[in-house]
């Protein structure tokens, strides 16, 4: 498998496949929001576009980065949704950069979101779909974070088939800037209990793919041929 790694600033083409890496925190919450019972994720393109959609479906839940907000049910952080019950509901999420990240690759054909928490699942998929050329859109820091840059080379050389030790791709990622900050309290609308949630290998067995549906980019639940679950 031929893999390049980008920024969403350096995305000057439509890629076949993307793989859009958020670890701390857009795609470790929406693994979350899946693993509570949420049915699908829907990545706004604004604050003002989420509020919208909540206006048109109240029974929808919003989260958003940083503070509490009026009108948005939760922030991104892992640790404050996991025990939050979201069966059934469709979450709407506005991310800095992984929804933005997602949304500059949405007319390409295969469109995964990921973190290290589904980390082996994205990887199966890859193989199980024998993609050939993967984007890797490296959200975080214009592509320079360092925990979205070591979960997308972890990815790119499970699907290649590689044996890897994760422990090192881990390591870079709990030393990042992003993970510090989250330690010291820097970031609002987060907790320091969120860096090892962001930091679990593999806790879910599914992947998530997003996809344009009735003009909203829609993250779903996938599974793979060799997953606990399928």
């Amino acid at each position: 498998m031929e893999a390049r790694f980008l920024g969403i600033p350096e995305l000057t083409d439509v890629p076949v496949v993307a793989v859009v890496v958020d670890v701390m925190r857009a795609y470790t919450v929406a693994a979350w929001a899946f693993a509570r019972g949420a049915e699908r994720v829907v990545l706004a393109e604004s604050l003002e576009d989420a509020l919208a959609l909540k206006a048109r479906h109240p029974a929808w839940v919003t989260l958003k980065d940083g503070s509490p907000a009026p009108g948005f049910d939760l922030v991104n952080s892992p640790a404050l949704l996991r025990n939050t019950d979201l069966s059934g509901r469709t979450v709407v999420q506005k991310t800095t950069a992984g929804t933005v990240g997602a949304l500059a690759v949405k007319d390409a054909s295969l469109v995964l979101c990921a973190s290290f928490v589904v980390a082996e699942a994205t990887a199966g998929l890859l193989r199980e779909r024998a993609c050939e050329r993967v984007t890797f859109v490296v959200t975080g820091e214009g592509g320079r974070a360092e925990e979205d840059l070591a979960c997308a080379q972890y990815i790119a050389r499970r699907a290649g088939g590689d044996a890897v030790d994760a422990g090192p791709y881990l390591r870079r990622a709990g030393a990042s800037r992003s993970a510090d900050e989250l330690r010291q309290g820097v970031r609002e609308g987060s907790t320091p209990e969120d860096v090892a949630l962001c930091l679990e290998l593999d806790r879910f067995s599914f992947a998530m793919a997003a996809a344009v549906e009735d003009s909203l980019m829609v993250l779903r639940q996938v599974t793979w041929t060799d997953s606990p679950s399928a």
